[in-house]
């Protein structure tokens, strides 16, 4: 690939990625349209909307050969089975804390992902810690301690998607590149059909659901949701391979950034000083990691480059 088109990919992956953000940025404002509706029942909708879209996507781009071969290779089919729960485990925690008015809730955990991501790898995958890195983790701590003394209560929402979403990255990393962002998309939901399935069938047969007592734009805005959870997620896996992780690093913050702005200014939610002194400490630990990643990639790359230009023996 020449230089001209490596930089055409790579602005191409910059479009990708800060389109993925923007959505996830601008998501509780969507879900917020829809409060009223049982959380549940709108991620057993999401589940069958995305897999209707996917479907669409898949007939127009000829990509069912892909989705086929996958059912072939059992350690991949696997991998996205249990990433299509994670995220699953996620959205769904996510559309609560929205219909429940805690936006604030899901920024402290996207915020708090990177560095869950870093402890699951260093747990699962026996990655070292380098010492920036254990310095994020232990203000990230610090952080979550000031929240529970402050509120007297355990962040838990921001835990759990903070860990979800870190579990779903690390467990997309076991499949790599070879598998096809669509076609992996697609296993991974129709992994958690009969979850969705189920969510309906208990939320029908206990409260009943309640899309059917809602305004007319509410069950579009229902099957939107299916739309607007999947085209993120194809889109930062487009950016992924366009990109390198320094500069999805430096992107990731965005959509949480947002969310912080929608909560405080056009939400209302409350910013007690002890959140706020959380918050902080959090933003620190971001910082203090983000430096860790651009310190280690420029000795990267300056060891790589010696390593081409040195003589062999």
């Amino acid at each position: 690939m020449s230089t001209t088109e490596a930089e055409a990919d790579s602005r191409k992956g910059l479009a990708y990625a800060l389109g993925a953000y923007a959505l996830w940025g601008l998501m509780p404002l969507y879900v917020v349209l829809m409060v009223g509706i049982n959380a549940f029942e709108l991620v057993g909708w999401r589940v069958l909307a995305s897999l209707l879209f996917a479907a669409l996507f898949l007939w127009i781009l000829g990509g069912w050969r892909r989705v086929g071969k996958l059912f072939r290779d059992k350690r991949a089919l696997l991998w996205l089975s249990m990433a299509g729960v994670a995220i699953l485990v996620n959205w769904t925690t996510f559309a609560y804390a929205v219909l429940t008015e805690r936006v604030l809730d899901t920024s402290l955990g996207y915020f708090l992902n990177p560095l869950i991501s870093i402890i699951l790898a260093v747990i699962v995958l026996r990655e070292r810690m380098r010492p920036l890195q254990w310095v994020a983790a232990g203000l990230m701590v610090i952080a979550v301690v000031v929240m529970i003394v402050g509120y007297g209560t355990v962040p838990l929402i921001a835990l759990i998607l903070a860990s979800a979403f870190g579990t779903y990255g690390l467990l997309k990393k076991q499949v790599g590149s070879r598998v096809d962002a669509l076609a992996g998309f697609t296993v991974e939901t129709a992994a958690t059909l009969p979850f969705a399935i189920g969510m309906l069938v208990v939320v029908g047969a206990t409260s009943g659901l309640t899309v059917i007592g809602m305004p007319a734009y509410v069950p579009w805005l229902v099957l939107g949701f299916g739309f607007m959870t999947a085209l993120p997620l194809l889109l930062f896996a487009a950016a992924a391979r366009r990109l390198t992780l320094i500069v999805l690093g430096f992107l990731q913050y965005l959509a949480p950034s947002m969310s912080f702005v929608f909560g405080v200014f056009l939400l209302g939610e409350p910013m007690p000083l002890e959140r706020l002194l959380g918050f902080a400490i959090v933003w620190l630990a971001l910082i203090v990691m983000t430096a860790d990643t651009v310190i280690h990639g420029r000795r990267s790359r300056k060891a790589a480059k010696i390593a081409r230009v040195e003589p062999t023996p």
